[in-house]
């Protein structure tokens, strides 16, 4: 009996140990998930701390970054040209992406792929005749093909000359540019002055059955925006139809002196604002039948004595004059994305201290519009064979000081030849380096493949 009770006595202690080893256990499970809930409740809450911290910080650099904008606008002002009450703006032109990073890409390889020679040549927009030899030029045959090959220049400009009648036109402007494509691998620029008004190359010629359009100034007159797009419109659509894809216009002077007849009524306004939205109008109506505008002239051909196509033209305009004034349509024309600026061979000694024509100085084109403005499209100048820059340069010269100024096409020189081999003499000899040379190239470039991609989504489309 007392050894029976003597067992029951081990075994109820044994099961109070057990039990007691049990609640142990439970209680120390029971205190480690407390630890870890604390600690899971203390990293959240010292994340949330950080990220707290974090996001106060970048309110703070915000605020600091909009005061500092704010105030470098503020200092700046007195810089850049008049924006009264300007329309609203589209995108400007976004150079990140994939679709940008494929074009650079391209650009680089067709870039790497040309010699000095032909790079150079890309930087000319000529006549017909300027190519050929000829006195007169109304056709594109085997004399354009040979001429091409030894001189595969960027561009070709026509005149009322060159244009006979519709079926001609385009004949010769599809030959020209499939002789391009051909030699090459890329488009030319074929180009034409229409304008509207009193300066056109097509309207005035009876065989083509266009809409004709008055002078600038009356639709100028007529605050009508709409009416200003389709004039660029209508325009581009039979420029289009013609084979053509750069129209040298809008004219984007500001008419400051009243008495300047070179611009007169080709003007829109003398009112900057008013002259900005029309010119801008235009151009967004040209591009919409894929034809690029030029806007012309910089920096503003309207306050000047004097006439540039026969000898010297000067403004006493001052700096700060003209960015309240004739500056204002070119910074919106840059705002809303214009490919080709055509700047002017006017002298302006209260800007660049000397009688220097404004195509051929480096303050004017790389210093005011591509710096200051921010201009990052093609730079062409007006043509080369004026009275303003042929009584101060020779060919290769004036050729020469334009690249030198940061220009991108020359346009008309006197002597093609001596100025396409005058560009190519300043490399070999590196008073141009090579890299300037390519600037300019890379823009033609990024232009011209924008061509091709439009013209194969034109033709895939039913």
């Amino acid at each position: 009996m007392k050894m029976h009770k003597r067992r029951k006595q081990q075994k109820r202690k044994m099961i109070r140990k057990v039990i007691i080893l049990v609640c142990s256990f439970i209680f120390f499970l029971a205190v480690l998930v407390c630890v870890k809930n604390i600690d899971k409740k203390e990293q959240t809450s010292v994340e949330d701390a950080i990220e707290t911290e974090i996001r106060e910080e970048a309110e703070t650099s915000i605020d600091e970054d909009s005061v500092s904008l704010s105030d470098e606008k503020e200092d700046n002002r007195e810089n850049e040209p008049a924006s009264t009450e300007l329309s609203d703006t589209t995108e400007p032109f976004n150079a990140e992406g994939e679709e940008s990073a494929k074009l650079e890409r391209e650009v680089m390889e067709r870039l790497s792929e040309m010699t000095l020679e032909e790079k150079v040549a890309q930087m000319f927009m000529i006549t017909p005749e300027a190519l050929t030899g000829y006195s007169q030029v109304t056709a594109a045959g085997d004399v354009t093909y040979q001429a091409l090959k030894e001189y595969p220049v960027g561009g070709i400009i026509y005149f009322a000359s060159n244009i006979i009648e519709p079926k001609q036109l385009k004949e010769m402007t599809q030959n020209m540019q499939e002789y391009a494509v051909e030699i090459s691998g890329i488009p030319m620029f074929l180009g034409i002055d229409e304008e509207g008004g009193m300066v056109t190359r097509i309207a005035r010629n009876n065989a083509f059955e266009v809409e004709r359009f008055p002078n600038m100034w009356e639709i100028g007159k007529s605050g009508d925006l709409e009416y200003a797009y389709y004039v660029g419109e209508t325009i581009g659509a039979y420029l289009k139809d013609s084979g053509l894809n750069v129209d040298f216009a809008p004219d984007a002077d500001v008419l400051t002196n009243s008495g300047n007849k070179v611009i007169g009524e080709r003007a829109f306004s003398d009112d900057a604002v008013l002259t900005a939205e029309m010119s801008v109008k235009v151009m967004q109506g040209l591009e919409a039948q894929s034809v690029y505008a030029c806007m012309k002239h910089f920096p503003g051909h309207g306050g000047t004595v004097g006439d540039t196509h026969q000898g010297y033209a000067y403004t006493e305009r001052t700096i700060e004059e003209l960015r309240q004034e004739e500056l204002v349509p070119f910074q919106y024309g840059i705002e809303n994305g214009i490919s080709f600026i055509m700047v002017s061979h006017i002298a302006l000694p209260n800007v660049i201290g000397d009688e220097t024509p404004a195509s051929t100085s480096k303050h004017i084109v790389t210093d005011i519009l591509r710096d200051e403005m921010g201009y990052e499209g093609i730079v062409i100048t007006d043509a080369m064979n004026m009275g303003a820059v042929t009584t101060c340069y020779n060919s290769a010269d004036g050729a020469v000081a334009a690249v030198l100024a940061g220009v991108d096409i020359v346009l008309m020189p006197s002597n093609f030849k001596a100025a396409y081999q005058g560009v190519i003499d300043a490399v070999a000899n590196g008073e141009i380096q090579e890299e300037r040379i390519d600037e300019s190239v890379k823009r033609i470039l990024r232009v011209k493949i924008e061509m091709m991609k439009n013209a194969e989504e034109t033709m895939e489309q039913p």
